[in-house]
């Protein structure tokens, strides 16, 4: 008999992933659907928006946490729970711990995505690479406007910080 907790998180798993199929039926992006749920109540239900906003990084993990940020008027998702219909992209997974929210659970794993053509796996291999090998190259031009800049924010009193 499954308890009390893992069956509202089959409960709100299973809207995420009504929500992944109303995307990709509406076109909107790939079969992805995200829920943010904080005290039992769900404050942002959404689906990849990739295609339909020509946006690739308005995954439904990423469109899901603005709109939970927006609802609970903060940056961060401190308390929520979110429930994706598959295991995060290392885009999604960045956002989500920068969201920190208390948990995530998930439905389809990285593998079973990659399996339908969504692999991110070169993502994760691109990481380990030296910044010039890479395949987007990333050339490091030190610039002190830089370095003043975080000076000043190391030095500013009324700060929030994240």
């Amino acid at each position: 008999m499954e308890g009390i907790a893992e069956n509202r998180d089959r409960y709100f798993l299973e809207m995420a992933i009504a929500e992944a199929a109303k995307g990709m039926e509406e076109g909107a992006g790939g079969p992805f659907g995200c829920v943010i749920v904080k005290d039992n109540k769900v404050l942002a239900c959404a689906h990849n928006k990739v295609l339909s906003t020509n946006d690739p990084t308005a995954h439904a993990e990423v469109v899901a946490i603005r709109e939970a940020c927006s609802a609970m008027n903060d940056f961060q998702l401190t308390g929520c729970v979110v429930y994706a219909s598959c295991e995060p992209c290392p885009m999604c997974m960045g956002a989500i711990y920068w969201a920190r929210p208390e948990r995530v659970v998930y439905a389809a794993s990285k593998k079973e995505a990659a399996e339908a053509g969504f692999d991110d796996s070169f993502i994760y291999e691109e990481i380990a690479v030296a910044y010039p090998d890479r395949t987007i190259p990333f050339v490091h031009l030190h610039h002190p406007a830089a370095e003043t800049v975080f000076s000043n924010w190391v030095k500013k009193e009324n700060k929030t910080l994240y």
